[in-house]
């Protein structure tokens, strides 16, 4: 009997490199909630914020229930 594998709760929709020495930037989606963040790393460290739109709230996708 197989098990069946959960699906991922992050998923990686886009990323960019701002330099070869510079950060480099992905956007994520939250599988269960639909938020979308912003993740920002390099060798130095990391980052990660909530996408906002133009009223300052989070950018979401709708998820199926």
């Amino acid at each position: 009997m197989k098990k069946e594998k959960p699906e991922k709760r992050f998923e990686q929709i886009s990323s960019d490199s701002v330099s070869l020495i510079g950060p480099n930037c992905s956007v994520i989606v939250d599988n269960q909630t639909g938020v979308h963040y912003l993740v920002a790393y390099s060798s130095y460290g990391l980052g990660i914020t909530p996408l906002l739109d133009s009223d300052g709230k989070p950018v979401v996708t709708k998820t199926e229930v």
